[in-house]
């Protein structure tokens, strides 16, 4: 006889009632029979809210994606708008990916929505995520949902939710619609759609995204210079192939070749091990075609379409990845430097980072004189900062570590569309100067030091997973590292304690920042370290950054070296690999 805990087969019961549709129940039976273990993953605890929103493996129970929990957080949301707005004709935009069951999804989400008496503004085919949130801002939305799991495998989905600014909930938002969802039973859901309530839209919001895209990225580089550029594009078989080559296009890129096996949107992938472009696996396929062809530039996008890896040629020809830290400080640097000789450059201006990413960007908007302001991991921070300075700062642009860029406010999320187009505006500028984005990152490296950032994950699945996640942290937290390499630790940052402890002063402050389960360890060397749990995949994340001064271009690529032995030292003496 199979033993189902007391807590789990109270779960199991509830959705073996006819509130749910006879194949829900019919695979909850089939669990029950022949995957005792797959039941307990499947209802041990609710699906959450994450840094992104909600994310994970498709299937029937609490703690999978399906009509079921998509419709309750659909229903608590709209019961929390009718509280927020009371008086007003509710309005929400609803975009979907290339993955398995995300129209089907967002009809639900749709459905749900019109039920409860919400205009509900639909995309009849995938997007990219970017375009949802300029559709909210542009339609003057109240809220957004995106259908996405961005780069995790075929088997997840998701759902990212926005607010009236165009950017994703943020505290107290998402814990007081947590808090709604929670007080829902399953029977609550309106599912019932009024579908005069429902408006696709396709084309108009189309041309008016691409238009803000492309002008957000035209930094007057000369004609001539972009239609030399050569590049070759992959979408990864995701939602970028809609917008993407459209907006190099429209930005004067005519020589883009894109890789064909790549192109049609598939929610398997099945050319990549993983649809991720900070993976370099993933962008294999895309840099033997520039090799063929002799590209200057590869791009590629993740399924979602709103982060990018680029592969650039180096100093001798060959073509090298550059990481997110790379190609933010790139963008910044130039955004900020164009607008500095365009007298452009206003002093309440300011960029945007996230406390994992490269210290170098502070160092940039010093030298700038800008502020950059740095945030918790996850763009929603960064949208975040620009409403709260909507009236009193511009945005320049900002990123992170992890592949994404926005250039100025027009959306508030990264954005791989116009991003695109901006990196493209870079190497054409460059190259009009007879050099290579390589040479312009060896510039910045010698103005303002080398830095060198890393970032390995851990993978554990599942409930025993988690739990092994949880005591990684609850290890660092309460027996945290001496020494990293042999370098004393001086600066312990907790933003779970959201105090800051200085071990040479030994000293202690509170840090201003909400609460995150974010830990970082700064040593005697100029040393980063982060340590932090993923909030919408099952990873525990390590961060590392490294620095020395460089004093010679010819000297770039051994110091190079040099730092990327240091982080692997630094790797094996935490005992990670």
């Amino acid at each position: 006889m199979i033993y189902i805990k007391p807590e789990i087969l109270e779960k199991v019961n509830t959705w073996l009632t006819p509130i749910f549709d006879q194949e829900t129940q019919n695979k909850i039976k089939d669990l029950i029979a022949h995957d005792p273990k797959g039941l307990e993953e499947s209802f041990y605890k609710n699906i959450e809210f994450g840094t992104g929103g909600m994310r994970g493996v498709m299937g029937v129970g609490d703690n999978r994606i399906n009509q079921y929990t998509l419709g309750k957080n659909t229903q608590g949301i709209a019961n929390y708008m009718k509280k927020q707005f009371p008086e007003e004709n509710l309005r929400v935009a609803i975009a979907f990916d290339c993955r398995h069951n995300s129209k089907e999804f967002a009809k639900i989400v749709a459905n749900v929505f019109s039920a409860n008496d919400v205009e509900v503004f639909l995309f009849t085919d995938l997007r990219p995520t970017p375009e949802l949130s300029f559709a909210v801002r542009h339609l003057h939305c109240h809220c957004g949902i995106v259908l996405t799991a961005s780069h995790n495998p075929p088997e997840y989905n998701g759902y990212k939710v926005y607010w009236q600014d165009g950017g994703q909930l943020v505290p107290p938002q998402d814990i007081e619609i947590i808090t709604e969802i929670n007080s829902l039973k399953f029977s609550d859901i309106q599912f019932t759609a009024q579908k005069n309530r429902i408006f696709p839209i396709d084309i108009k919001i189309d041309a008016a995204f691409l238009e803000a895209s492309v002008k957000n990225a035209n930094f007057s580089t000369s004609t001539k210079a972009k239609q030399n550029l050569k590049i070759v594009f992959t979408s990864l078989h995701g939602t970028s192939i809609v917008l993407n080559p459209s907006a190099l296009e429209k930005a004067g890129y005519t020589d883009v070749s894109i890789v064909k096996e790549q192109s049609e949107p598939n929610g398997n992938f099945p050319t990549v091990k993983s649809p991720n472009p900070e993976e370099p696996e993933a962008l294999k396929m895309a840099l033997q075609l520039a090799d063929k062809i002799n590209a200057d530039i590869v791009i590629g996008t993740d399924p979602d379409g709103d982060r990018l890896g680029i592969a650039v040629r180096d100093n001798q020809g060959n073509l090298t990845l550059l990481n997110g830290n790379q190609v933010m400080v790139l963008m910044s640097d130039f955004l900020l430097e164009y607008h500095k000789k365009n007298h452009s450059l206003q002093k309440n201006a300011f960029v945007a980072s996230t406390i994992v990413s490269t210290p170098l960007m502070e160092k940039i908007a010093t030298h700038y004189q800008v502020e950059c302001k740095v945030g918790l991991t996850g763009f929603k921070w960064i949208a975040d900062v620009i409403r709260k300075n909507e009236e009193i700062k511009t945005f320049i642009g900002g990123g992170e570590e992890s592949y994404g860029y926005m250039i100025g406010d027009f959306i508030r999320d990264k954005d791989a569309v116009s991003a695109c187009a901006m990196i493209a505006e870079i190497a054409a500028w460059a190259a009009k100067k007879s050099k290579t984005i390589y040479d312009i990152l060896i510039d910045i490296a010698v103005e303002f030091g080398l830095y060198k950032e890393s970032l390995i994950s851990i993978v554990r699945k599942g409930k025993t997973g988690a739990e092994e996640i949880q005591q990684m942290m609850a290890n660092f937290r309460n027996y945290p590292p001496e020494k990293i390499n042999g370098s004393r630790v001086i600066l312990i940052k907790d933003y779970e304690l959201q105090k800051e402890f200085d071990l040479s002063g030994n000293s202690m402050k509170q840090i201003d920042l909400p609460k995150s389960n974010v830990l970082q360890f700064f040593t005697e060397d100029g040393s980063k370290i982060s340590v932090r749990p993923s909030g919408t995949e099952p990873k525990i994340k390590f961060y590392f950054s490294v620095m020395e001064q460089l004093y010679s271009a010819d000297e770039y690529d051994e110091l190079d070296q040099e730092l990327g032995l240091k982080i692997n030292n630094i790797i094996a003496d935490l005992k990670l690999i």
